[in-house]
């Protein structure tokens, strides 16, 4: 059975149906961070260790921009099918369906076609230190020829969601990293394949698990009455598409900031690259729970719009901030307490002391700015969730324009610390610009679908 958001409780549902959704996302970066805790311990000498770490971190920004693709038009997808779904226009919802998974395959296969093309012209433009560049380039393209398959799941874990079944995705997600974490085993440790051995792993996991989910979600979609209004409709696409593109930057914010910083951390040389890029994948971790609550937000607001029950949608965005703080608080204390030895899992028996004491400084500042970027995320998924996607991409580009000019302008002159303090004043930034739209209430009059 599909999961109905607009009757009930608003904090109950919004806080069970958050709970897939943060298990799947958490997953999903567990997913990323055993490549670089993997090939950081035991890869073999001649890429030991911070090298192997750092060729992983240095294309760990841009991959992780095509995840927010997918996972950006999926959002937009389930805008427009989730409020289709709370009208009860299951003839249209089916055609929004079928739109979107062949147009992001269309996009997908484009995209793994560039990259494979461009990734080390990328990788050069990017400052990747020059010992660690062949090695990031191998990685990053083993990746592009599974971005099919990435696109895939993310689209349909969105799909999913706009229907209220989340637990569908999680259970996926859970089998694909725990496959993952098997492969990267084997291929590194057993095999001794390094850093390409981590990719291939990467590779088969995504694989498996997209084809499964396309096969369950067929078999749900077929539960649904009503037949589609056709396989494609450019009416459906233009109304995602009117979703996607901001969402696309939403998801995207933090990781278009984090690869054009990227060139600057690189600058700093191997060891500063692979402590930041061990604490960058905990921020990433530790930044799941909002994304959750996020996504929540949007289907629970956009299943509510199209009920015509806008009044839900305040009592959701209360229970979701309350969410948000308690997870903060927790987050700073674990950072605090145990920063050493979460960084210590990424490295070798003998790190340099530049690279642990880079890691460990960005976690122990960062720690105290998660609420930030949750009451950011939040309010985002409302705006995104109801279409008024206007403000909200101006806030987001506002982030963005913060922590690249600060991280360019100011890192060469007083150092790489400069890149830390740059990423919670965007995230403030940000919030205040949707919180004060959100408050006018325009919100409430947008109809996307």
């Amino acid at each position: 059975m599909t999961t109905d958001l607009t009757v009930g409780k608003p904090s109950q549902k919004l806080f069970w149906f958050s709970i897939p959704l943060l298990l799947s996302v958490a997953f999903q970066q567990l997913y990323q961070m055993a490549d670089s805790i993997i090939v950081g311990r035991f890869a073999e000498p001649v890429e030991a260790g911070e090298l192997a770490l750092a060729a992983v971190g240095a294309s760990s920004a841009l991959t992780t921009i095509f995840i927010c693709v997918a996972i950006g038009g999926g959002i937009g997808a389930s805008v427009i099918i989730s409020q289709h779904f709370g009208a009860k226009r299951f003839a249209r919802m089916k055609s929004a369906v079928y739109t979107a998974l062949l147009t992001f395959l269309a996009v997908s296969v484009l995209l793994a076609g560039v990259g494979l093309l461009c990734s080390e012209q990328i990788m050069t433009a990017l400052k990747t230190p020059p010992d660690a560049l062949e090695i990031a380039v191998t990685y990053l393209n083993i990746y592009f020829y599974g971005l099919p398959f990435l696109f895939l799941y993310n689209i349909l874990s969105s799909l999913f969601n706009a229907l209220g079944k989340s637990r569908i995705p999680l259970y996926f997600l859970i089998f694909s990293s725990l496959l993952n974490v098997v492969l990267d085993w084997y291929f590194v440790a057993v095999l001794h394949r390094g850093v390409p051995g981590a990719a291939y792993a990467t590779f088969l996991a995504q694989g498996l698990s997209a084809v499964l989910s396309f096969g369950v979600f067929l078999l749900e979609l077929r539960r649904i009455p009503e037949r589609s209004n056709g396989l494609f409709r450019f009416g459906e696409l233009h109304a995602m598409t009117r979703v996607a593109l901001p969402s696309i930057l939403q998801q995207s914010t933090v990781s278009i900031g984090m690869m054009l910083v990227q060139s600057v951390v690189n600058g700093f040389g191997t060891q500063i690259l692979a402590g930041f890029s061990a604490a960058a994948r905990i921020e990433s971790l530790c930044i799941v729970p909002m994304a959750a609550i996020s996504n929540a937000l949007s289907s629970y607001t956009a299943q509510n719009i199209g009920a015509e029950k806008p009044e839900r949608v305040p009592q959701g965005y209360r229970a979701a901030n309350r969410m948000i703080v308690l997870i903060s608080v927790l987050l700073c204390v674990l950072l605090e307490l145990f920063r050493t030895p979460i960084i210590a899992m990424f490295l070798d028996a003998a790190p340099s002391p530049e690279t642990v004491a880079t890691g460990e400084h960005y976690l122990q500042f960062i720690g105290f700015f998660f609420c930030f970027i949750g009451f950011k995320m939040a309010v985002d998924g409302i705006l995104r969730g109801a279409g008024d996607v206007k403000m909200f991409t101006i806030a987001n580009l506002v982030n963005l324009a913060i922590r690249v000019l600060l991280s360019w302008l100011c890192a060469p002159l007083w150092g790489v610390e400069i890149v830390w303090y740059a990423v919670p004043v965007g995230w403030l930034a940000n919030f205040v610009i949707s919180f004060a739209h959100y408050r006018t209430g325009k919100w409430k009059e947008k109809r996307i679908a």
